[in-house]
């Protein structure tokens, strides 16, 4: 045996003695991070222990455990583990020696960093968090080298410390806090529990707390896919997120190439009370909590993911500048949006009725992410489905386009509101058409975007033109004209044009194959939307969607033909309220009528009830 260690004393070697007030002031609304990073310690050397005891084959039996120990009486909490424990050598050289460079520069620069968790770790730090809440820490340890001697380290939250032997009999480290006044809480069992459930809650090695064990060694991530069942991960998830109800599905990651990735992501059941915007993704490093708001490794589409990833490769103190600036995260990035399209592309093709209801929920993630990677457009695109007014209450475009095609080729027609365009939409119904609803807000962005990457595909509103399948062909043999060789529809054109004299209104006269309909407005699509693109962006003054409008009179209306009658008969007046009336009941129903027009129109009404 070594000759016997010797009481020391000396200075830990550092550049600066501000080293502790750093600790302790700027990073004090952080100090939970302290008990992570002593226990994380504690299991790390545990894995090196079982690593040597797996090549130098030593034998060794031991049930590997890290037990947290309270004592109020003495004020301290204590960390024990029966790792590979540390020699008076490894102790001057691990715990002596901070690797804290430069402190002098960075005590400065510090103050401004939005992340405070940068110096824990960055710096080397981890084991000296400790001084967040501590006045005095202890370190006993046995190494598990052969007549190895305990050590005892001492240091009171200055730049010098005491090293002497130990008479500790068992393998392994104690690291013993005496806890300052403001840091009473910590010997309260609650509150420690707290903390190693945030943290440690799916670390490897057994953790416990005054002798009942806190976490869950084997947590469903570290398994494959094949060894769990539907209703373990809903288990798993409700025990992430007790209060939310079961989610939507569930993606189980396992990648080791070209870099390492656990995890199991769930899309979530979205209620008003479900922050979109925000980051639920909790991070690990070898199942050590990292953090729950690292939005940089979940593209932005997909923010609502809930769940769990464990990056190994990833550094246990993970700073958001590393991760904004570090080429891992980006394929992390890449590997969930493509994961996430393939699951997408699964549950549409497996059963349309169970994925309806998932894709109202996440229809417009899809589409956003759909607008934003090439990538995930190319592997959904044919799998977007959208609510129609055909035969199939839900159809994907191509196979609306190959329906549409002896109609229409490479034209959707669809309603972006059925209250305000319910009379388009009969019209179509009647003539065995279909059209689609488009009536999310990004929508109108998502069209398009469609059209950007088909050219030959055109979307039409319903009430941006009357299709030539709605119109009765022509039969010029048959038409009829008046003394003065004017035809009926040239009649209804100029009758229509004297009495609605209004300021950007175009008359046009067609003959539709359905005649309830006695008169209907058209927007142009194309100005339409750039209005709208116009209102949306905030220039100027809200635009005026029906400063030029089209009203498309039905030759073939039954209230057509009276107007006609009418003005046969000299009743010109009668004639002109019934042209004001399907003009307004056009207007209606965009929801465009002005108040003083729908005055009118309630008056007008009146007086048409009381002639019939």
């Amino acid at each position: 045996m070594s000759e016997k260690l010797q009481k020391e004393e000396g200075s830990i070697s550092i550049h600066t003695e501000n080293i502790f007030p750093i600790i302790k002031k700027w990073l004090y609304s952080d100090k939970d991070i302290f008990l992570r990073e002593l226990v994380s310690n504690a299991v790390d050397a545990i894995h090196k222990l079982q690593n040597i005891n797996l090549m130098e084959g030593l034998k060794l039996t031991d049930e590997y455990q890290v037990d947290i120990k309270i004592d109020k009486d003495a004020g301290t909490l204590t960390v024990i583990d029966n790792g590979l424990g540390m020699t008076a050598d490894e102790v001057r050289k691990y715990i002596n020696q901070v690797a804290f460079s430069s402190a002098e520069d960075f005590i400065e620069k510090f103050k401004g960093l939005e992340d405070k968790n940068e110096i824990i770790g960055h710096f080397g730090l981890g084991f000296y968090s400790s001084f967040m809440v501590a006045d005095k820490v202890e370190i006993r340890s046995l190494s598990y080298q052969q007549d190895a001697e305990a050590v005892h380290w001492t240091c009171a939250g200055t730049t010098s410390y005491e090293l002497e032997a130990s008479d500790k009999s068992e393998r392994g480290t104690e690291i013993i806090l005496h806890l300052n006044d403001e840091e009473k809480e910590f010997l309260e069992k609650d509150r420690v529990s707290e903390v190693l459930k945030k943290f440690c809650n799916f670390l490897p090695v057994s953790i416990s707390l005054e002798g009942e064990e806190v976490n869950d060694k084997n947590p469903l991530w570290t398994k494959s896919a094949g060894e769990v069942t539907d209703e373990e991960y809903l288990e798993f998830y409700r025990k992430l997120y007790p209060m939310s109800q079961d989610p939507l599905f569930w993606i189980h990651l396992n990648i080791d190439f070209p870099f390492n990735l656990k995890g199991i992501i769930y899309f979530p059941r979205l209620t008003n009370e479900f922050d979109v915007t925000k980051s639920h993704i909790k991070l690990f490093c070898n199942q050590v909590f990292v953090s729950d708001n690292t939005p940089e490794l979940i593209p932005e589409f997909l923010t609502p993911l809930q769940g769990c990833l464990d990056a190994p490769d990833l550094p246990l103190n993970v700073s958001r500048s590393y991760l904004q600036n570090e080429p891992q995260v980006r394929k992390i990035r890449e590997v969930i949006s493509g994961r996430v399209a393939s699951k997408v592309v699964e549950l549409a093709k497996k059963d349309r009725e169970i994925f309806v209801p998932i894709w109202e929920d996440i229809h417009t993630f899809v589409k956003y992410g759909m607008m934003r990677e090439d990538k995930f457009y190319d592997k959904v695109k044919d799998q977007v489905i959208y609510r129609s007014t055909g035969d199939e209450k839900y159809t994907t475009l191509p196979d609306y386009l190959e329906r549409a095609k002896e109609k229409h080729e490479n034209k959707v027609y669809y309603a972006n509101d059925e209250g305000v365009q319910a009379t388009y939409l009969k019209m179509f119904k009647a003539q065995g058409m279909e059209a689609l609803i488009l009536d999310a807000m990004i929508d109108n962005h998502f069209i398009q975007f469609l059209e950007s990457k088909n050219s030959d595909l055109k979307f039409e509103r319903v009430d941006s033109d009357v299709t030539e399948n709605l119109i009765e062909e022509k039969d010029e043999s048959k038409e009829i004209v008046d003394a003065d060789n004017k035809s009926r529809k040239d009649r209804i054109e100029e009758t229509f044009k004297a009495e609605l004299d209004i300021k950007g209104l175009t008359i046009r006269i067609e003959t539709l194959k359905d005649n309830t309909v006695p008169g209907v407005i058209l927007l142009n699509e194309q100005q339409r939307r750039f209005k709208e693109m116009t209102s949306m962006m905030g220039q100027g003054e809200m635009p005026d969607m029906f400063a030029d409008h089209t009203l498309m009179v039905n030759a073939a209306s039954p209230a057509v033909e009276k107007v006609l009658s009418l003005q046969d008969a000299g009743d010109k007046e009668t004639a002109g309220l019934l042209m004001q009336q399907i003009y307004d009941l056009a207007m209606l129903s965009h929801q465009a009528i002005s108040k003083e027009r729908m005055a009118d129109f309630l008056d007008r009404s009146g007086k048409l009830l009381g002639m019939i």
